[in-house]
This record gives C-alpha cells, structure tokens and sequence, in this order.
C-alpha cells in the first residue's frame, strides 16, 4: 500500500515513518505543512524548513503546503495538500505521528474519511516514556527546537535525547505535570539523523 507521512521533521512523524517502512508500507512522498502563524493548532512549526533537507536525505519526494495557520480554515490546506499526493503519487493512506492529540488525530481522520484513504497511527496511545527510550533504541537522534512550558527554559535549546533528558523530562513530569514527550506543546524536536537518512543532517 502506498502511504504518505504527514511530516515535521519531529521525533514522532519521523518514527511513525519508520515504523509503517517497517512493516512494508511504501513510503511514496512526504506531506509539510508550512505554517504561518507559529502558534498553530494543528501543525509543527519550528524549523519546518528542514524537512525538504530530511525528504533528501532519506530519497522521498516531498509536497510542501503553505498555510496561514488560521484555526480550522488551515485544514483546508492540509485536504488539499493530501489531495495533491492522492494525484501525484496515487497514495492510499497517511501516516500520522499522533501519539495523544485528539484535537489532531480526530481531524485528519475527518479528511481521510472524506477522500476515502486510510489513516494509519503507528504512536497512537503509546506509552510515552517507552517511546522516547525506543527512539534512542532505534538510533534517532533528535534535539529540542523550542520550548513552551514551566520547568523549561533556553538551555534545552538544542538538547539531545539521551538517557539523561529523559530521567528530566520524568522529573518534570512529576513536578509540573506535563506531558514527557512533547505531546501538549511542551517542546518541539528537530531529528538529525535515523536509520531512515542516508547522512546526518547538516545544521548551520
């Protein structure tokens, strides 16, 4: 079946891909939303440019959407986007990497349904500590890109996921409640490199 990612360039969309190649999905393009508005309900932003590096790097066509990120109207930006893909590359399914997000997962749902495409969710109610350690597992190497919750502040900037961010994100967890892998906006990341690349990805 060929499949289309809606790609960030994030630890999650990343690994969803990873996992449908896994298990014999043909990976036919790349989907990014580019967003306008950097406080979007629905899509990643930081360093979104990066992904047509990253569609490089592991040899997938990549179709890029400009959106102006306004709420439920930018939705009409992804169907079409997808759209794109169901003509260019004849997909039949997208690849989320929706871990917890109803607000998200409920919505691209909405729009496979419509095109009548499946939607596959390979994270989908993972256990999130397990999650982080099987990307290290697996040898992603991700940073943080951004940061948006208490217990945060500049200097993970460009924090690796290793065993040591993990037990941090733990103890944030614990004190402030927050959600460890991100999936509440807490931070974004940013992966550099996956068994998926054919090299590490350069950054300036």
């Amino acid at each position: 079946m060929k499949l289309a990612t809606l790609f960030s360039g994030g630890k999650d969309s990343t690994y969803a891909t990873s996992l449908a190649k896994e298990q014999g999905y043909t990976i036919s393009c790349l989907i990014s939303i580019e967003s306008k508005n950097q406080d979007s309900y629905m899509f990643h932003t930081p360093k979104i440019e990066l992904t047509k590096e990253q569609a490089k790097l592991m040899n997938i066509p990549i179709i890029s959407q400009i959106t102006n990120g306004e709420k439920e109207i930018e939705l009409e930006d992804l169907e079409k986007a997808i759209k794109k893909a169901i003509k260019e590359y004849k997909i039949e399914g997208i690849i989320t990497g929706a871990v917890e997000s109803i607000y998200q997962a409920s919505r691209i749902q909405k729009i496979c349904d419509k095109l009548n495409i499946e939607c596959f969710n390979p994270l989908w109610q993972k256990n999130q500590i397990e999650l982080l350690n099987e990307l290290i597992k697996n040898k992603f190497e991700v940073i943080i890109t951004k940061v948006a919750a208490e217990g945060f502040n500049d200097s993970h900037i460009g924090k690796k996921l290793d065993k040591n961010l993990i037990k941090e994100l733990i103890t944030l967890k614990e004190k402030y409640k927050i959600n460890p892998a991100g999936e509440g906006g807490e931070f974004e990341t940013l992966v550099t490199n996956c068994p998926l690349f054919k090299k590490e990805l350069s950054l300036k």
